[in-house]
């Protein structure tokens, strides 16, 4: 079979592979579909700490198992995998921490992955209800999106989204668009959309279509923010995007009372903002992260796909073999697509 392995920063090889065989309590799945995302990026072009050469990349999955000793599940079954695997016994994951685990471990990383025309499940994955059935009327690739909409759920669930509120999206990529929906799911009374990269942001606006979609390399975002919601400033502020420009921008565009979720993580080598504490101090702001998901979420992701609370057939912009893995990789760094997934 064909794979496609990370050997290092910027050697990505599709390879032949043998079929791997599932030992006790592990699933074998023939991968329909497994999308790509900005961490995938970041592996193939600097590698991860976590990963050690040779790996199968990919942890957006979605297929459909083809043998196992699993109880439950049967050859056909079709299944989403989590890609962020909980212990389920640490002290935080007994508290209900699940996305902040010290013993966290992921597909793609300590596993080999999805990109791949079949894989192992792990039994760790089993252990914690990391399997989850695609309800009838979801496709494969629509199934795959449930990881990163797992994760946005996570992030809106800390910020507190909720009814009314005036909710502001930083990036217009695959993660922000999701955002936008889920809020508006989660009864926002307006969404606004912010992007630097204007043909990104009309992309992604002509879809999801917020409430006003603001292209920051042009206006004073926050100055339009305030304008927006008579001097207020946002409910919710929501940093899908790797900057700390957008961190910096959030803080002082948030409402007395406003939450500001550091959605989007900084490169490590550069994680320090300047933080007006005098402006959290007097606005009681709330500042928060997110990191991640827990399989429950996974399992709550595919069930608003399936209701079509949150639509994500319409973000997947581009669908491509596994030979074209390179390419797609490139779709995804230069914003020339929404949601790019690979089909093995």
């Amino acid at each position: 079979m064909k794979v496609a392995r990370f050997h290092a920063p910027g050697d990505i090889r599709i390879e032949e592979s043998a079929v791997p065989e599932p030992g006790p309590g592990e699933l074998k799945i023939r991968v329909r579909n497994c999308s790509t995302c900005g961490t995938d990026v970041k592996i193939a072009r600097y590698g991860h700490h976590h990963i050690v050469p040779p790996r199968v990349m990919g942890h957006e999955i979605a297929g459909e198992v083809v043998a196992g000793d699993a109880p439950g599940w049967s050859p056909g079954d079709r299944v989403q995998v989590i890609a962020a695997i909980p212990c389920g016994a640490c002290a935080e994951c007994r508290r209900g921490r699940r996305t902040v685990c010290s013993r966290q471990e992921s597909i793609g990383y300590h596993y080999d992955g999805g990109f791949a025309e079949q894989m192992i499940v792990p039994a760790k994955v089993l252990a914690v209800d990391g399997v989850n059935r695609v309800p009838d009327g979801v496709s494969f690739a629509e199934a795959s999106v449930a990881e990163p909409l797992a994760c946005v759920l996570n992030g809106q669930e800390l910020a507190r989204v909720g009814r009314g509120d005036d909710v502001v999206v930083f990036g217009a990529g695959p993660v922000g668009c999701l955002h936008v929906r889920v809020a508006r799911a989660r009864g926002a009374g307006r969404v606004f959309l912010i992007d630097p990269n204007l043909k990104r942001l009309d992309r992604a606006a002509a879809i999801v279509e917020p409430d006003m979609a603001l292209w920051s390399a042009d206006v004073d975002v926050v100055e339009a923010v305030r304008d927006l919601t008579g001097g207020r400033g946002a409910d919710v502020a929501i940093t899908a995007a790797a900057s700390p420009t957008a961190q910096t921008q959030a803080v002082a565009m948030a409402a007395p009372g406003g939450r500001v979720s550091l959605f989007g993580g900084l490169p490590k080598d550069a994680p320090i903002i300047a933080l007006d504490a005098n402006r959290v101090h007097y606005r009681e702001l709330t500042v928060v992260g997110a990191n991640g998901s827990t399989p429950a979420d996974n399992a709550r992701a595919l069930d608003l796909i399936a209701s079509g609370r949150v639509p994500v057939a319409d973000l997947i912009t581009h669908r491509l073999a596994l030979a074209d893995l390179r390419s797609a990789l490139d779709l995804v760094a230069e914003g020339s697509a929404i949601k790019v997934t690979i089909e093995p």
